[in-house]
């Protein structure tokens, strides 16, 4: 599976989800920032938007009942024919404290989930912690809660060469947001950048994750 060594595991054993689509009421943080020499080498080949992407959601219902969750996609793939009229994600690294959820990722969406311990809170200061790896996010929200409605595309690589074209439909209120951030890995430094960042708090959403194609 496509992912980089903080989201690998030689795990194969996970409790079974139910599949897609996955409802869920959320909060959460998004942070983005330029991408870096080695973020950008993830879109080589392929037509990108330079930004890195990342997110602590924390979500409090869902098929596999409430769980945290950190993602991060180094750049971003500009819209075409074959992956649609949005830009995507593509993510190599994802985790989550839920065993279920990481069968649903894997399973459902070519998302490449691992196990996490996660402190805090993700409207506040929230961590991640994995194998030889920790992400944490400090937010300083600003501004009135306003309204938010949208769609996260991703485009997983499979090892065939196709991809796995997936939306997560959300709705909610915002804030503006000044994300600090710091990361420790082998890879992650070198791509999802420490420092302060623009970002938005996702105070309440909820959310619907389609299907994936493959294309």
């Amino acid at each position: 599976m496509w992912s980089v060594p903080e989201s690998e595991t030689d795990r194969t054993e996970w409790p079974v989800s139910s599949p897609p689509p996955w409802p869920a009421r959320v909060q959460a943080t998004l942070w983005w920032h330029r991408s870096t020499a080695a973020g950008r080498e993830f879109g080589k080949g392929s037509q990108i938007i330079p930004v890195t992407v990342a997110m602590m959601v924390d979500y409090l219902d869902s098929p596999v009942g409430p769980y945290r969750e950190i993602l991060a996609s180094p750049v971003l793939r500009i819209p075409s024919r074959r992956i649609g009229p949005m830009p995507r994600m593509s993510v190599p690294f994802i985790a989550v404290d839920s065993e279920a959820s990481v069968h649903g990722g894997r399973t459902h969406w070519q998302l490449p989930k691992v196990l996490a311990g996660f402190d805090g809170t993700v409207l506040g200061r929230m961590s991640a912690q994995g194998a030889g790896w920790k992400v944490s996010s400090t937010v300083m929200a600003k501004g009135p809660r306003l309204p938010i409605a949208g769609a996260l595309g991703f485009a997983q690589p499979e090892p065939t060469g196709r991809l796995a074209i997936a939306s997560a439909r959300l709705a909610g209120r915002f804030r503006y947001a000044r994300v600090d951030v710091e990361s420790e890995g082998p890879t992650l430094p070198n791509w999802l950048v420490a420092g302060s960042h623009r970002g938005i708090v996702i105070t309440d959403g909820k959310m619907r994750t389609g299907p994936a194609k493959r294309v």
